[in-house]
């Protein structure tokens, strides 16, 4: 049976109803053929009942021809009526059943459908509604009165949605548009269906339609975003509505629409989206927008009353979402700063060119001005050198450059890894040339440079907050930036005030992210270190990342077992290291004091370059001596066989990295009391190297069971162990 031709009359009623506003259509002559159905139609809207939008069912459907003789009038009677079930399915375009046969052997389209309404004869089925199509009624009845009217309100929406795809397919005159898009909102937004589709449906409409008109208006811009508006405070845009909305953003981001349209979209985007990687543009939208605060008047204070909206007035930010999204944010628009020097190969050097501080003759731009670094062996001149060349820099060309790495000859070669000459070298070590060749010229265009300043201060702005720094650090660990970035003098510098802040932080989860992700991979600590790329300081901002908290063992025993922490820094950053104690610097000084005390260096003549530096300044000549006192006193009791009981006092602020110690230095002890003493897992398992300890007391410490039983099999001499009020008790 074809539901989808029609006879004059219907062809002419559906012309003149889908030229008109849809929710107008219903006219009084309508509203009279209907009976009681538009008072039962407006107690739907009203009673407050939602309901899910139906995509498919199970339902009776009976159709019922308009008599034309005495013989159809008869076959039409209530008495002689057939009920097929069928299982139909709302598409986008027609009903269709899952058993095309009978009364539903063909779909009807929605176009054919002239109305849709509760039905209102006299001792009419119970639970049934009408559709009207030309040349006669198709009678649906549902299994009860909520399943009839969810029917009634899902084929209404079907209904009307197909209708405003094509009006809106193919727009005449934009102030027609315009009405017609208003209508579809409040027709979304006062719909008793409960489904993301009744929103996103529209909301795709217009995306389409401005995708497919780029002759608009910025008028026309603005009265359609400020139309959609309240389709988008509890819902994400599409893509291409995103693209309209930065398209917006660039050309006019002093617009009100910008502020009173956006901040709230922008705002439900970092509170709630999950993976830009899913919809990179809600990113970019969320990029633009940021871009457009800072185009306003004032600034980066803008910028920064939006970010701190984003944290809430509280010091716990409660929307774990929102600074996930704004690293990403971040980090994306940095990384477009530098894009045209990552997809050229003219100005995109590798790692080992920037390793080399010059770049290849073939295929190449112009030369790059770089500054030529004169080195000395004598660490005085060597001073002297480096004040005078940052007062006088030497301008050469690429082709002319020598470039130096300073590196130390005498440290321990155990840690030297063996790295094959054609290998690309890791990050970091690859920067790690003379603070004077981190002035390579990556000259941004001004737009670059704009996105770059004002990305950057947001970054900084989020490491103010000391509920996001913990998170931050760890987003920002393994430097998820270009190589491009790093070896640009600006960012870094400006970066730095990220790095000082998770230097300057006590917690031990933030100052970590300091160091590498892992093991092989280098991190902030040696980006920033005397002859990284970063520094350019003097090694001011290295001393504090060593000296967190003024106590030298909290980075390195918090994060590396001191020795090895040692090791590293002999290896490659022994003379900056000697450079900063001969200018005083404390912290460097108690770093060559423990070189010293822990042995790191074999090298006779290094060990009395260390002394002579140390003896230099009245800090280091005071801290040498009393190593020597230490030592002094540490062999006399090693003379003595050394002690064979040691006992901490409760509540003792000697934690996991003094226990560290005792077990480096201490090997002989027999008896250790740890009780009440705050020290973890983590010292608890540097106790396993004491293999003459005959009696442990670890009663009311954080001791775990897992760590207790590993203790027992690596400890065989073990006889006395007092495990109360732990884990393992």
């Amino acid at each position: 049976m074809d539901f989808n031709g029609s006879s004059g009359g219907g062809s002419d009623h559906r012309q003149i109803e889908e030229s008109k506003p849809l929710l107008g259509e219903m006219s009084a002559t309508e509203g009279n053929k209907m009976g009681a159905a538009p008072c039962r139609r407006a107690l739907l809207h009203c009673n407050g009942m939602r309901y899910k939008l139906l995509q498919e069912g199970d339902i009776q459907v009976c159709v019922i021809r308009h008599p034309r003789t005495f013989l159809s009038k008869i076959l039409t009677s209530k008495f002689l009526r057939r009920w097929e079930p069928h299982h139909l399915t709302l598409a986008d375009n027609s009903v269709a059943s899952a058993t095309p046969t009978g009364y539903m052997e063909n779909s009807i389209s929605y176009s054919a459908i002239e109305d849709v309404q509760l039905l209102s004869w006299e001792n009419a089925p119970k639970y049934c509604l009408q559709l009207t199509i030309p040349g006669g009624t198709v009678l649906l009845q549902a299994a009860n009165s909520y399943l009839r009217d969810q029917w009634f309100h899902s084929l209404q929406w079907k209904k009307k949605i197909y209708k405003y795809k094509k009006v809106l397919s193919n727009p005449s005159r934009w102030e027609v548009v315009l009405k017609e898009i208003r209508t579809l909102v409040d027709m979304a937004l006062t719909s008793p269906l409960q489904d993301d589709s009744i929103h996103q449906a529209p909301l795709e409409i217009v995306s389409k339609l401005l995708s497919e008109n780029n002759n608009l208006t910025t008028q026309d811009h603005e009265s359609i975003i400020v139309a959609i508006a309240p389709l988008l405070e509890n819902n994400h845009p599409p893509p291409d509505l995103c693209e309209f909305f930065c398209k917006h953003c660039r050309e006019r981001p002093r617009s009100m629409v910008v502020i009173e349209v956006f901040t709230p979209v922008v705002q439900r985007i970092l509170k709630h989206n999950m993976d830009f990687g899913k919809c990179p543009r809600l990113r970019l939208f969320t990029q633009e927008y940021i871009l457009a605060l800072n185009e306003l008047n004032a600034g980066m204070e803008v910028v920064k009353k939006f970010i701190h909206s984003m944290h809430g007035p509280t010091g716990q930010c409660p929307h774990p979402r929102v600074l996930p999204n704004l690293v990403a944010v971040c980090l994306a628009a940095i990384y477009s700063c530098y894009e045209e020097f990552i997809n050229s190969r003219d100005n995109s050097p590798s790692l080992k060119e920037i390793r080399n501080g010059c770049q290849q003759q073939c295929d190449r731009k112009p030369n790059l001005p770089l500054r030529l670094l004169h080195t000395s062996p004598d660490l005085v001149s060597q001073e002297a050198t480096l004040t005078e060349s940052r007062l006088k820099p030497v301008i050469v060309t690429s082709n002319e450059i020598h470039v130096e790495v300073e590196r130390n000859n005498t440290t321990n070669q155990k840690m030297t890894a063996n790295v094959g000459n054609d290998s690309e070298p890791n990050l970091i070590d690859c920067l790690m040339v003379s603070p004077t060749c981190s002035t390579m010229s990556i000259e941004l265009s001004t737009q670059a440079d704009r996105i770059l300043g004002c990305y950057v201060e947001i970054l900084k702005m989020l490491s103010d907050y000391d509920d996001w720094r913990p998170a931050l650090a760890s987003l920002l660990q393994p430097i998820p930036f270009p190589k491009e970035a790093l070896a640009h003098e600006k960012f870094t510098k400006e970066l730095k005030y990220v790095i000082q802040r998770f230097a300057e932080d006590p917690r031990q989860e933030v100052h970590s992210c300091l160091l590498s992700v892992r093991a092989g991979k280098d991190g902030w600590f040696q980006l920033y270190s005397p002859g990284g790329v970063a520094c350019d300081d003097d090694g001011e901002l290295f001393a504090s990342m060593v000296c967190v908290c003024n106590n030298v063992h909290i980075l390195m025993g918090s994060c590396y077992k001191t020795k090895k922490f040692l090791l590293s820094l002999a290896e490659n950053k022994l003379g900056p290291c000697m450079l900063l104690a001969l200018r005083g610097n404390q912290t460097m000084v108690e770093i060559l004091c423990l070189m010293l005390e822990y042995n790191i260096i074999d090298n006779n003549d290094t060990q009395l370059q260390i002394i002579s530096t140390l003896e230099s300044t009245d800090v280091g000549k005071r801290m040498y001596e009393q190593l020597c006192d230490r030592q002094r006193e540490l062999k006399e009791l090693q003379r003595k066989g050394g002690p064979t009981r040691l006992t901490l006092p409760s509540k003792s602020t000697f934690g996991d990295a003094g226990l560290r110690l005792l077990s480096e230095h201490l090997t002989m002890l027999q008896v250790l009391n740890l009780c009440e003493t705050p020290v973890t897992d983590a010292g608890l398992l540097a106790l396993s190297s004491m293999k003459s300890l005959c009696s442990l007391n670890m009663n009311s410490t954080k001791l775990s069971a897992d760590t207790y039983e590993d203790l027992k099999a690596k400890l065989p001499n073990l006889k006395e162990v007092d495990v109360r009020y732990t884990e393992a008790w």
